[in-house]
């Protein structure tokens, strides 16, 4: 286990600190929608709203059985599992994320849909090809070697099964205005480029079907991210934000990530790449 990761995303009594913050923003915390925990639990760029339109450019289905790879608090899981009506399993380094992920998921009523694993997504001990679908959403920047995270999913997955992208890459440079999500501090970011990514996955056995560029999108995203906060600067946090998270580093992330993306520093894409045989 990563100790400066977890201590990166791991906060003392999450459970607590999120089931009171949505009741103070008046949320019936033993009947949640969906809709009521995006502002928590959709904290990767685009949100829901990508997540959705990703999920159906890829082929989502009810038929498909679905890992989610460093689910987090399992946002995605969720949505996944309540829109497709697909089994989803999430996998996350961080026993907090977990712990948060199992109690959301039963105010939900998804427990018959979804489960969580506290575990590392290099050596799962999950069966061979037991998936349709890796999940990978804002995950890989963690992982040092995404070689063997890549031989990991191809021995999860069924034949013809798919990897699912969307993920931040390297731009111009390895330097990076820090914080962002996934890193305060730089030795625990291990972003390489989209080429490199590529060459990794095609060379452990993977074809592409489709690759796409969504910078401009995130560039818009995070602008309104920054924008919001400084229309907020001086106010009392809202109850339910990256802060319950993140701490006073979640209202950094606008203004970094929208400079890292401006100046070409990073990249973001979304891909599916399939099993071959």
């Amino acid at each position: 286990m990563n100790i400066n990761i977890t201590s990166h995303y791991g906060s003392d009594d999450l459970v607590s600190k999120i089931f009171s913050a949505l009741a103070r923003a008046g949320k019936d915390i033993s009947n949640l929608e969906i809709k009521d925990l995006s502002i928590i639990d959709q904290l990767h760029t685009g949100g829901h709203i990508a997540t959705l339109e990703l999920a159906k450019r890829a082929g989502i289905s009810e038929v498909n059985r679905i890992i989610d790879a460093g689910c987090g608090i399992g946002g995605s899981s969720r949505l996944l599992a309540k829109t497709f009506q697909c089994k989803v399993t999430g996998i996350d380094l961080t026993p907090s994320f977990i712990d948060v992920a199992k109690e959301l998921t039963k105010s939900t009523k998804l427990t018959d849909e979804v489960s969580f694993i506290c575990g590392d997504i290099l050596n799962t001990t999950l069966e061979d090809n037991a998936f349709d679908v890796v999940w990978c959403q804002h995950t890989l920047m963690n992982i040092k070697d995404k070689d063997g995270v890549f031989r990991e999913f191809k021995r999860l997955l069924k034949p013809d099964g798919i990897i699912v992208l969307h993920e931040i890459v390297c731009g111009n440079t390895q330097d990076i205005y820090l914080p962002v999500p996934w890193a305060s501090h730089q030795d625990i970011s291990f972003l390489i480029s989209q080429h490199e990514m590529e060459k990794l996955i095609t060379d452990n056995g993977f074809v592409c079907r489709f690759v796409e560029d969504k910078s401009d999108q995130a560039k818009l995203w995070w602008e309104k991210v920054n924008a919001a906060v400084l229309k907020n600067a001086g106010k009392p946090p809202a109850p339910l934000g990256a802060h319950i998270i993140f701490g006073d580093n979640g209202k950094l992330f606008g203004e970094t990530m929208t400079k890292n993306l401006n100046e070409e520093r990073i990249k973001l894409i979304e891909a599916v790449y399939a099993k071959q045989g």
